[in-house]
């Protein structure tokens, strides 16, 4: 199977790399943005020609999500009109997609765990541009898989949970937003489950959520942080209104899983356990 994986250098696209590395039966090409440029949408389906492939994993986005606000032209390139001309190669190649979009298609305004079906109202611009994405996606590839996660983390890049560690080493209190409510994803458990997708005997399209189990607001995961790390920093829980960003962010985006659980037969940890083994990890700056 030859697989092209977008946003090679993000998170995702960096735990894809490390998992796939040593496998015989996948012929992976990552394509960074210096490799596939998603804002210049004239040549991605000629650059994705001159690679072929049965199934491209599209992982990046653009994901500034305050500096989408103002940049929103290039915010709705990337997340939208990259992700149709991707999604057309696969329709024109019969190429399979499987694409990566977040809990911000959602207001926030629900109280209990989002369903696949439940009604998206995005509040800001990325979240708008990600779900004009999966819009496009799912009228020129109707075959594809699209995932929604939330809050993702790992030992590479620039994350929530790499930022409070480098704090907590420099101060002796944070405030941290408590009303916001949803749950984190090890970005290397989200890849390992898109690895058991493409394993798996039968391709089933749809939308799919996935985050790690449990449901906690930003105050509770930087407590576990900074417990699981034993930094001597007090933590003050806030509200969201004490700390204003351009973009607004929704209240409470808890993914419902068991659409993904159910139907590729997956186990999903819970969040504390993936948080212990990211901590466990040497940290990247890539």
């Amino acid at each position: 199977m030859r697989i092209v994986i977008t946003g090679a250098s993000g998170q995702l696209g960096s735990e894809l790399r490390d998992l796939l590395l040593d496998d015989q039966d996948k012929e992976c090409y990552f394509l960074d943005r210096k490799q596939l440029p998603l804002d210049q949408i004239q040549i991605i389906q000629d650059i994705l020609g001159m690679y072929q492939p049965d199934l491209i994993i599209h992982a990046g986005a653009y994901t500034a999500v305050d500096k989408a606000e103002e940049d929103q032209k290039t915010a709705n390139i990337i997340n939208h009109l990259a992700s149709e001309e991707i999604a057309l190669y696969c329709r024109l190649n019969g190429a399979k997609l499987i694409a990566i979009s977040t809990d911000y298609v959602f207001n926030g305004a629900s109280a209990t765990a989002l369903k696949e079906d439940a009604p998206t109202a995005p509040i800001n611009v990325y979240g708008q541009t990600k779900l004009a994405g999966e819009g496009a996606i799912q009228k020129w590839c109707p075959e594809a898989i699209i995932i929604r996660t939330s809050w993702v983390y790992s030992a590479y890049g620039k994350n929530f949970v790499k930022t409070m560690c480098r704090l907590m080493t420099e101060r002796n209190e944070i405030n941290v937003i408590d009303d916001q409510i949803g749950s984190p994803t090890y970005a290397r458990d989200l890849a390992q489950i898109i690895l058991k997708i493409l394993n798996s005997s039968e391709w089933k399209a749809g939308i799919y959520h996935y985050s790690n189990d449990g449901e906690i607001s930003w105050y509770d995961f930087a407590v576990a942080i900074r417990d699981f790390r034993s930094f001597d920093c007090q933590v003050n829980p806030i509200p969201s209104s004490m700390y204003p960003t351009p973009a607004s962010r929704p209240k409470y985006s808890l993914l419902d899983k068991s659409k993904i659980k159910r139907t590729f037969e997956v186990e999903v940890p819970n969040w504390k356990i993936s948080l212990a083994s990211m901590l466990a990890e040497e940290f990247k700056d890539k």
